[in-house]
């Protein structure tokens, strides 16, 4: 049995605020830049559109919580046990792909410290000096 408690799907490049993209924040990316094909655009579209109604967004719990000055680094990460959103992440992975946005999944059981926390989620700063989350 695997002690991993929290799973993060991220891109491989770091972003001008120093961090990794999230696999949403990367396919929202190419929907902005309208690189997506009718069929991508649609599943992208449903896809958030499930997110959004079956999964809370940490920022309207706490607007605070991707502050870059009050929590520098913020990211989220999903608790290993939300198998159904785990799950739903494959057709955003398939879609980076064909648009060759390289994404990881990566896994830890001590990803930061914790400013956000819900049944499925939880959104961490990083440790400092690439604590026991090490991310590269």
């Amino acid at each position: 049995m695997s002690d991993t408690s929290y799973v993060r799907f991220q891109g491989t490049v770091r972003s001008p605020r120093g961090h990794f993209p999230g696999v949403f924040a990367l396919a929202n990316g190419l929907a902005r830049a309208g690189r997506l094909s009718d069929e991508e655009h649609r599943f992208w579209r449903a896809g958030n559109d499930w997110f959004n109604a079956n999964y809370a967004n940490p920022s309207d719990v706490d607007p605070s919580v991707y502050d870059p000055e009050l929590n520098p680094g913020a990211v989220a990460w999903f608790k290993a046990t939300s198998l159904e959103l785990i799950a739903r992440v494959d057709g955003y992975l398939k879609i980076l792909a064909l648009h060759e946005v390289a994404c990881e999944r990566i896994e830890s059981s001590n990803p930061g410290k914790i400013i956000y926390e819900d049944p499925d989620q939880v959104v961490v700063t990083p440790w400092p000096h690439h604590g026991a989350a090490q991310q590269e």
